[in-house]
């Protein structure tokens, strides 16, 4: 049962609440196509601050932007074996190239004459079209580092879909980078890596576990996959960007060389990374509640509504002239902020219909407050209210925002400190992962088989999140005795239920 605001509270059925929200927070709609979604003006207001923040941090590092083909050769997704049959199942194939009025009856039909003579892939990820372009880039080591960067879309076949966690068609940025030498690449991704932590925690507001990928759960192609791992109200981990050390094998597929300093031909050392619109649902998992949206300060598209009041025109007149300076002000001092003047709508639904869509902060500009010199300030996060003097409203919302930022964050903390368990025992696990709801981030010990992970996934939905670069605690680096098996263990593993 949802509530007035038609949403499904949370603790009644988390999905439910989550793609409630996502509607009515108008962050995204249906499409006509399965499995794909629009992404509505907020919403997509939302991924260009996402993509401008980001965008600055990898040309920061020396990363350019480009543009590569949205269609791959299918012959080129065949020359690195893993990495095809990483992608093979979530491929959309283009077969035909044109359509024809159907002979039969009404409609069209696929031109059977129009067959392409080699299928073409919609980009799944773009390493392999990248790489036979980068064998006509690079021919000596003075070439090297190529750092690229690109925003585009890609398609992955998903049978089962939910609004910006797992969609058919979703936008994303994936880098592509190549190196002189193993070392150089790993500095890369690490840097990427290190990258993507800033952001989301400093930007969004998320804590994250940074970690290595498990074989069984790195990038098809890879040599090693780093990744951040968030972890949701409903106590699941979701990963939520990845940094892959790709080694030669892309380089050999395709057979890009570089002349060294020494005079030498050798393959370059390859990176890819990227993070995409699953963001959007990571941010909305963390810090969202039953009230609607709700969006760190740095990356909300309105950080400021402005509601003026007043029941007749005199009234109107007055507050609407001072919403006007307020919202010029704080434009003028970077802030988005918005004015709600429909005389249609209550105050009342004004608030939830900001709160729904994620304002961090209301200022409520009444007659009789301006009597006073005053106005009130609402922030969305806790809900508090504070009476202010209308000379000191534009200094007043920057140090509410940088409170609030830092506030979203620290609770998310603390949740996932509360969340993070350790277990020794194959009981102990079996019991934390038991039912169909998250465990949060368990620590276990693990003997580094495949063969033991898949199984301990089959038994529990629980998989290994990440490898920590840095133990959480100094004893997660001593070794112990798997869980599953009882043999030997160097370190704990992150387990969770996951996205």
């Amino acid at each position: 049962m949802s509530n007035n605001l038609g949403v499904t509270p949370r603790d009644q059925d988390f999905s439910a609440w989550y793609n409630d929200l996502v509607i009515k927070a108008d962050l995204a709609d249906d499409s006509a196509v399965r499995g794909c979604m629009v992404i509505k003006p907020l919403g997509y207001a939302l991924w260009e601050n996402m993509q401008r923040a980001l965008d600055d941090m990898f040309k920061a590092t020396g990363h350019v932007n480009a543009y590569f083909p949205l269609f791959i050769p299918k012959s080129f997704l065949e020359k690195e074996a893993d990495h095809v049959e990483g992608f093979a199942k979530e491929c959309a194939v283009v077969t035909h190239h044109r359509l024809k009025a159907n002979p039969n009856g009404h409609g069209l039909i696929v031109d059977p004459e129009a067959k392409l003579e080699e299928e073409l892939i919609v980009r799944p990820t773009s390493e392999t079209v990248i790489w036979n372009t980068y064998r006509n880039w690079i021919q000596s080591y003075r070439d090297l580092p190529l750092l690229i960067n690109q925003w585009a879309n890609v398609v992955r076949w998903e049978m089962r879909t939910r609004k910006f966690l797992r969609t058919t068609e979703f936008l994303w940025q994936e880098g592509h980078t190549a190196h002189a030498t193993y070392e150089e690449a790993e500095e890369e991704s690490r840097k990427i890596l290190e990258v993507y932590r800033t952001f989301a925690e400093e930007w969004m507001g998320v804590p994250v576990l940074v970690g290595m990928k498990s074989e069984n759960e790195k990038f098809a192609g890879a040599h090693h996959t780093y990744t951040i791992e968030a972890l949701t109200q409903d106590v699941r981990a979701i990963q939520a960007g990845t940094s892959h050390h790709l080694g030669q094998n892309f380089a050999k597929a395709f057979d890009v060389k570089f002349q060294s300093k020494e005079g030498t031909l050798e393959y370059v050392y390859a990176t890819s990374w990227g993070v995409s619109t699953r963001l959007i649902g990571t941010l909305i998992m963390v810090h969202s509640d039953d009230k609607g949206f709700v969006a760190p300060p740095r990356l909300a598209p309105v950080q400021v509504v402005i509601v003026p009041m007043g029941r007749d025109e005199e009234t109107r007149n007055r507050t609407y002239g001072v919403s006007d300076q307020f919202a010029a002000d704080l434009a003028a001092a970077g802030i988005r902020v918005r004015v709600d003047k429909r005389e249609k709508e209550s105050p009342g639904h004004k608030y939830n219909y900001w709160e729904m869509r994620g304002a961090c902060t209301r200022i409520e500009v009444g007659p009789r407050d301006l009597d006073a010199g005053t106005v009130i300030i609402a922030r969305r996060d806790t809900g508090d209210k504070e009476t202010v003097s209308v000379d000191h409203v534009v200094a007043r919302i920057p140090e509410i925002l940088a409170d609030m930022q830092a506030n979203l964050f620290a609770k998310a903390k603390a949740f996932n400190l509360a969340n993070t368990h350790r277990v020794d025992t194959w009981e102990e696990f079996e019991s934390m992962f038991a039912g169909e709801g998250g465990a949060g981030f368990v620590l276990a010990h693990w003997d580094e088989s495949i063969l033991t992970a898949e199984k301990i996934a089959e038994k529990t939905k629980a998989t290994i999140r990440c490898i920590p670069l840095e133990p959480l605690l100094p004893s997660d680096a001593e070794p112990g005795r798997c869980i599953l098996t009882g043999n030997p263990s160097p370190r704990r593993v992150v387990f969770a239920k996951a996205y």
